[in-house]
C-alpha cells in the first residue's frame, strides 16, 4: 500500500462488526437456539439461519419466532441478550487478516469508528476482548434496548457527533444493511466478501466497491477516500 498518510488525515472509516471484523454467526445460532429452548421449542434443524447476522434484533426474533408462529417478541428478545452476553459473546474470533488491516488503516491517519446494530455496550466488551478498542475513536451501537440499531441512524450520528464532511468518510460492511446506511448519508461504501450477504446481495446493493479479502481493505479504502478528497479538490474554485 502506497504512503497516503497525508491524503487520509481528516478521514474517517467506519466499520460494521459482525460479519465484517468479527466471525459471530456460530455464537448468534447458538444464543437463538438456547432462547427457543427457554421459550419450550425445539430448534428445527432444518430451518436456515444463514441470514440472521446483520438484521436489528427486533426483525431478526420477529422472523424467527414466525417460524414457530409465536409471538413473543420482547421476551425472547430478553432470553436471546442474557444468552449472547453469556455465551454467544465468547465465540467471536476476529476475521483472519483484519487485525492488520485494521492496523494499517489506523497508520494512514484517518478516524476510526464502529457502527454497529449490537448494543454499544456488548460491542466495546467484545473489542476490548479481542484487544482492537484501542483502535477506535468512538464504538456507535444500539441502546441497551436495542433501539437506535438502524445503520442510517449511527452511521448519521458519527458524521454529527465528529464534525465529519460525508465526502471524507468511508463505510465497510458485509450486509445491504451498511451500504444503504451509508448512501442514506451520502458516504462511500466497501463490501466485503468474507461476510454474511446472500448470493447477489452485495451486488445488489451497489457498493462503491467489493473488496474479496481482508488483506485488499487497506488499497481500497485509501483508493476511495483519496478519490473523494481529489474529486472535492477538483470541484473546488480557484
Amino acid at each position: 500500500m502506497p504512503n497516503t498518510d497525508h491524503m487520509l488525515r481528516g478521514t474517517a472509516v467506519l466499520f460494521d462488526l459482525d460479519g465484517t471484523i468479527i466471525d459471530s454467526r456460530s455464537g448468534i445460532i447458538d444464543s437463538i437456539h438456547r432462547s427457543l429452548r427457554d421459550l419450550g421449542h425445539t430448534p428445527d434443524p432444518d430451518h436456515d439461519l444463514t441470514w440472521v447476522v446483520g438484521p436489528p434484533l427486533r426483525d431478526l426474533i420477529g422472523e424467527v419466532l414466525q417460524h414457530y408462529d409465536d409471538t413473543r417478541c420482547d421476551e425472547a428478545m430478553d432470553r436471546y441478550r442474557r444468552n449472547y452476553e453469556t455465551n454467544g459473546a465468547r465465540h467471536t474470533p476476529v476475521f483472519t487478516g483484519m487485525r492488520e488491516a485494521i492496523n494499517t488503516i489506523g497508520r494512514t491517519g484517518a478516524q476510526l469508528f464502529i457502527a454497529t446494530s449490537k448494543p454499544k455496550t456488548l460491542a466495546e466488551t467484545i473489542l476490548t476482548r479481542a484487544g482492537l478498542i484501542n483502535h477506535f475513536t468512538q464504538v456507535y451501537g444500539a441502546r441497551p434496548d436495542d433501539s437506535g440499531a438502524e445503520k442510517p441512524e449511527l452511521i448519521g450520528s458519527v458524521l454529527r457527533d465528529h464534525k465529519i464532511d460525508p465526502h471524507n468518510a468511508v463505510m465497510i460492511g458485509d450486509r445491504r444493511f451498511d451500504i444503504s446506511g451509508a448512501h442514506a448519508n451520502n458516504v462511500r461504501a466497501l463490501g466485503v466478501r468474507w461476510g454474511y450477504s446472500s448470493s447477489g446481495e452485495m451486488e445488489e446493493a451497489a457498493p462503491e466497491a467489493i473488496v474479496a479479502e481482508p488483506d485488499d481493505l487497506p488499497a481500497h479504502v485509501a483508493g476511495q477516500l483519496t478519490a473523494a478528497k481529489l474529486h472535492i479538490h477538483a470541484k473546488t474554485p480557484v
